[in-house]
């Protein structure tokens, strides 16, 4: 039987982690509990788009309906590479995934300064993927890109490529990763959104296998 290491790459959800501004906040209340009780059961309250999350395309183009449970799992299950983007200062650009050599059908990951900062407040500049590099994901057909922080698109930017144009593709979108215990290189990727019908995304666990 091969023997792997599992890396947990999603971010805890908790009552006080991080949320996208103006995204619902994440409460978990008792709703049975033990020995009044027979079992423990909680209600759990958040948004679509907590913690590590996939979106899918019905989030932002207009009319799509292309829901989480309509995308194909195929593409967030395989090989995978983390690219080292801790040099980027403010976005992930064309050229630094060219020098990459990024290839058709393959799932990249980015490792930014975000993993390095932390999760544990929300930071205006996060570094998020530049439309042209997007564009650029799409014209090579990847499979899946993932980064790590609660959005691809920069905070208040009016360019929206960064979904757009990797979602008009098809393109599994992740975001939320957690990378700051992930040394770039190859792996294999699970990340398997919930089940739940007819929304634009999902939470998710997020694992690399090494």
């Amino acid at each position: 039987m091969k023997k792997y290491s599992i890396i947990d790459i999603s971010l805890p959800i908790t009552e006080d982690m991080v949320v996208y501004p103006k995204n619902p906040r994440v409460y978990l209340n008792s709703y049975r509990k033990m020995p009044k009780d027979s079992s423990n059961i909680t209600k759990i309250v958040m948004g679509s788009h907590t913690g590590t999350h996939v979106d899918a395309p019905s989030h932002q183009i207009l009319g799509s309906k292309k829901t989480v449970d309509k995308l194909d799992l195929k593409k967030f299950v395989g090989p995978c590479r983390v690219l080292d983007m801790t040099h980027c200062r403010e976005s992930v650009g064309v050229w630094d995934l060219k020098k990459e050599r990024v290839k058709r059908g393959e799932r990249i990951l980015v490792k930014t300064r975000n993993s390095l900062r932390g999760f544990k407040r929300f930071y205006n500049d996060f570094v998020y993927l530049d439309g042209e590099a997007a564009e650029y994901l799409a014209s090579r057909g990847i499979l899946l890109f993932g980064i790590d922080y609660l959005s691809v698109k920069k905070r208040g930017g009016e360019d929206n490529r960064p979904h757009i144009a990797l979602l008009k593709k098809e393109i599994a979108l992740v975001e939320g990763l957690d990378l700051s215990r992930v040394a770039p290189g190859s792996y294999e990727l699970i990340v398997l959104p919930l089940r739940i019908m007819g929304i634009d995304g999902a939470p998710a666990r997020a694992v690399l296998l090494k």
